[in-house]
């Protein structure tokens, strides 16, 4: 893959507009019924972090701690990419926002169907626009191959920068898979991370996705 010119950094002065648009978005959410697991959620899990934030973090799906407390990534596996960030990052709260590609829990935490994304997405695609990220990272499979159209699986798009024409995404694996597969994949997802932060910095280059 040829490298390609870094994609500048977008700077954005602070603004309500970002933080209205997010409200709007999130009372939408509260009351999605689109699909059926609007039956069977305990809470929406719309996301949490800066609407100014240069990095936006998009996991799978909400699991059961999510399910209950309405927060994203808040059990086990959101402990250890939380922890993953805080080696990168020195304010989370400030420099990340973190939500997923569905906004409810599948039931028994299966994988999320083909008609719930395609129903879901749209409330994603209007986040990113609300906030404006200079670069996403795309965590697990299913966020990955939504947001770059493909149907590679992680372990092909992982450890580069993509630039689709019009956001910038970093795939890297999901933490549970990491929880499962054990340092290697812990090890992976660090230097992913790392990855996002030079390109940050400007020491790292995008690509097309071919």
């Amino acid at each position: 893959m040829t490298p390609c010119a870094h994609f500048d950094d977008l700077s954005k002065l602070p603004t309500s507009e970002n933080i209205t648009r997010l409200r709007s978005l999130n009372e939408q959410v509260q009351s999605c019924q689109l699909c059926p697991l609007s039956i069977t959620r305990t809470n929406v899990v719309f996301g949490e972090g800066s609407p100014l934030a240069r990095v936006m973090v998009v996991g799978e799906a909400p699991g059961k701690d999510e399910d209950e407390q309405g927060r994203p990534f808040v059990g086990r596996s959101g402990q250890l990419l939380r922890k993953l960030l805080g080696e990168s990052f020195d304010d989370l709260d400030s420099e990340i926002f973190i939500t997923n590609l569905l906004k409810c829990r599948p039931p028994n935490n299966r994988n999320p169907e083909p008609k719930e994304i395609d129903l879901c997405s749209s409330y994603l695609t209007r986040q990113v626009a609300a906030i404006s990220p200079e670069v996403v990272l795309a965590v697990g499979a299913f966020a990955a191959r939504t947001l770059l159209k493909t149907k590679l699986g992680i372990g092909e798009l992982r450890a580069k920068v993509y630039f689709d024409g019009e956001q910038v995404v970093v795939p890297t694996y999901h933490p549970a898979a990491a929880l499962r597969g054990g340092p290697l994949v812990t090890t992976k997802m660090r230097a992913d991370i790392s990855l996002l932060k030079l390109y940050l910095e400007g020491q790292a280059s995008t690509c097309p996705f071919p």
